[in-house]
């Protein structure tokens, strides 16, 4: 009897590159006959490929490394498909000693990047760069958009108010740093002009400013940041109209489901980071071109220079129009 071949994907943090996993998991589990598909992750992410149909079997990261290295020598994988390539990974790799295939990072091109703005850093998307880890065992890119699927059904008046169904327009205020997210004042601007009532979404760090944004506008908003579940937000996003975000988890999540997206980035980069809307023809990125962008990998606190215009020189309009405009098919 032919043994079945039994795999373990790694990559333990954070929420975005995770999402962007979700396309190797899935060839690996189709295009590999009768494989057996594991992944690990940090438990703060399970949330990520819990559901997932083709995953076979979540693992945790445990608090003492060693109990997770005992665990990995318990299942007796065939092969270790590291795409963190961390200290940690390192170590999974040398004490388990099972075969193990790792991604490339590209630190000292990002870092010329940042510092000198000299681009030797890959053009391919994350998703591909990941895939290529994989290429040993035959794998080929299916070409088919980022899998994330929700834990239940909602119903949308159980989750807006009525003055907002049945259609409405997302925008995801939320990201970690200050230098990845619009002033207040020019998303309330944006908002206005939007012929659309808006959901504002982002975690319990930016209701403050959802309330802010909300009382420039009136009615026409709802501030929901802070107030649902991941899974409730997610939901909201597969029955917007179109879905504006910043450079952060939930917009990712959002590339999911067919909806037409806008991609807003401040002082980070899609060429940077190596992510953008993957495999999504209704979707747009938006940034404007300055000498002293990027600044950051991961977004920062303030604006090195502290006139912001990575985020404050992004013309309006051109988030206005893509709310407003009737075709999705751009």
């Amino acid at each position: 009897m032919k043994k079945t071949l039994k795999i373990l994907v790694i990559r333990l943090s954070s929420m975005g590159d995770i999402i962007y996993t979700t396309p190797v998991v899935r060839c690996l589990k189709l295009q590999l006959v009768d494989a057996e598909i594991h992944f690990l992750t940090k438990p703060a992410f399970k949330y990520i490929y819990e559901g997932n149909p083709y995953v076979d079997k979540l693992l945790l990261l445990q608090k003492n490394l060693s109990d997770t290295i005992y665990q990995i020598k318990a299942e007796k994988y065939d092969y270790l498909i590291d795409l963190h390539n961390n200290l940690r990974t390192s170590l999974i790799k040398f004490k388990t000693g099972i075969p193990a295939s790792t991604f490339k990072k590209q630190p000292l091109q990002k870092w010329l990047y940042l510092k000198w703005k000299w681009k030797f850093i890959s053009d391919k998307h994350l998703v591909d760069r990941y895939l290529e880890t994989v290429a040993f065992l035959g794998i080929k890119n299916d070409g088919q958009p980022i899998n994330y699927y929700l834990k239940r059904q909602y119903k949308l008046p159980d989750l807006l108010p009525a003055s907002h169904l049945p259609n409405y327009v997302v925008f995801i205020i939320g990201a970690t740093h200050f230098t990845k997210r619009m002033p207040n004042e020019k998303v309330a601007q944006i908002c206005n002009d939007i012929n659309f009532p808006v959901v504002l979404l982002g975690g319990d760090d930016v209701k403050i400013n959802g309330d802010e944004i909300a009382s420039f506008t009136g009615k026409k908003i709802y501030n929901a940041c802070g107030t649902l579940t991941l899974d409730q937000s997610v939901f909201l996003l597969t029955q917007a109209h179109k879905i504006i975000g910043f450079d952060t988890g939930l917009t990712h999540i959002a590339e999911a489901f067919d909806k037409p997206v806008a991609s807003v980035w401040g002082s980070t980069a899609p060429e940077l980071v190596g992510v953008w809307p993957y495999q999504k023809k209704d979707a747009e990125v938006i940034g404007v071109d300055l000498y002293c962008r990027p600044c950051s990998k991961f977004g920062l606190e303030k604006c090195p220079l502290g006139h912001f215009k990575c985020m404050k020189d992004i013309p309006n309009q051109q988030l206005i129009n893509f709310a407003n405009k009737a075709d999705a098919s751009f």
